[in-house]
């Protein structure tokens, strides 16, 4: 059911874009499956260049794939939340910097949506396709309320996709008396922030996660969403606008999982390749066979078995989340907690899974030519982020479990 407010057509901007609204779930997952030849052809040029390449980009484009979340209002499919999972995973199996990438910008499309329209209008009304990278973490940024708006100044790391976007939602903190009393998302234009070529990394290299900066930038009222409203009921003002459910499910939540995918699409064409490669391969000193090796069919069916449960867990947490949305209920702290929990939890089995197949590569996998060595590499370098971080994310949900409280903003 489309829950949007949709203006007659003889109201609406004129927008230089592809309506996607019609486009269904099956259509958008069987166009993911057939860029990944593409994505895979061009994964080397991506780290070379540590951005999407251009040919990348445009078929996302054309496909309508980075609009999936986008409101039907803009002219996006507006698909259900689960299509976020479902395309990462698919697109991650033929690279996974470009679906990280691709997480994250599409993404950004649902978050725009809870902002108040003429903040989307600035951002779409000329360019549907306009894409939004994000700085997230709030205390690199510090927001000072001015007349009309309020005077942006930070630093953000790990900005996805920032190389080839044209707006970024930066975060920060706004203090009263040197305390914090609110944490608010800005949307910030190009040319208002410097983008650092400081992203030279073990993997990921395609994700092109450059450091962004801003000094005293102004930033209008409407460009500036306090995160108070990410509670799980309608307190955006976008939401007033976009009434589908889709729009309600708190980032804090859920927002993990769609990298999460991505690095399950990784991880589940390290597999296919390692099948693959088993079965084509005879031991360089024995010409033994190496399926016939126990501990070559363990190795395959262990990893086989942890990217399988990761992908079911992390695929249920969406959907749960999304019905609990949609039958009217918030997401609580404990079950926002659980989620983020079992994201991490699923990035270790998945990092485990290409690295005990990396291992059983033997010598043939130190080259740059063998596939499945920058699948590795990604792994090592996405299993770093934040929300794959066991140790946190599992104490967090562990604390609330035993009685305890969770005080975060992020949460």
């Amino acid at each position: 059911m489309n829950h949007s407010v949709r203006l007659p057509a003889s109201v609406l901007p004129a927008m230089k874009h592809s309506d996607f609204s019609q486009v269904t779930y099956q259509e958008a997952l069987d166009r993911a499956e057939g860029l990944i030849p593409l994505l895979r052809s061009e994964a080397e040029a991506s780290e070379r260049l540590h951005r999407m390449t251009p040919a990348v980009v445009q078929a996302l484009h054309e496909t309508g794939l980075f609009r999936i979340h986008q409101p039907r209002y803009w002219g996006g499919m507006e698909l259900s939340y689960s299509a976020q999972f479902d395309v990462c995973e698919i697109l991650g199996r033929g690279d996974a910097s470009a679906s990280w990438t691709f997480a994250n910008l599409a993404s950004h499309h649902r978050q725009l949506a809870q902002w108040p329209l003429p903040a989307q209008q600035d951002v779409l009304e000329n360019d549907a396709d306009a894409l939004v990278a994000s700085g997230i973490a709030y205390i690199q940024g510090q927001g000072r309320p001015v007349e009309g708006g309020l005077r942006l100044s930070g630093k953000w790391g790990f900005s996805s996709g920032v190389t080839v976007s044209s707006w970024n939602m930066l975060a920060c903190v706004i203090k009263e008396d040197g305390k914090p009393v609110d944490w608010c998302m800005c949307l910030v234009p190009a040319a208002d922030y410097r983008v650092l070529d400081d992203w030279h990394t073990l993997g990921m290299r395609g994700t092109g996660s450059c450091t962004v900066e801003c000094e005293d930038v102004f930033v209008p009222a409407h460009r500036v969403l306090s995160m108070k409203a990410d509670s799980g009921v309608p307190g955006f003002p976008g939401l007033q606008q976009h009434r589908d459910p889709l729009y309600r499910i708190p980032n804090s939540a859920l927002g993990g999982n769609g990298i999460a995918a991505a690095m399950l699409g990784n991880a589940q064409a390290a597999l296919d390749a390692s099948i693959a490669s088993v079965k084509e391969r005879s031991t360089s000193y024995t010409a033994a066979k190496m399926r016939d090796f126990p501990t070559v069919q363990l190795r395959i069916s262990m990893a086989g078995a942890k990217i399988d449960a990761a992908r079911l867990m992390l695929r249920n947490d969406c959907l749960e989340g999304a019905a609990t949305v949609e039958r009217g209920a918030a997401i609580d702290t404990e079950a926002r907690l659980r989620y983020r929990r079992n994201t991490a939890m699923c990035i270790r089995m998945a990092t485990e899974a290409v690295g005990s197949l990396q291992e059983m590569a033997g010598a043939n996998g130190i080259y740059d030519k063998y596939p499945i060595q920058r699948m590795y590499r990604d792994a090592l370098a996405a299993n770093g982020h934040v929300l794959f971080n066991v140790d946190m994310q599992l104490t967090a949900w562990g604390l609330v479990a035993l009685g305890g409280e969770v005080r975060s903003p992020t949460v």
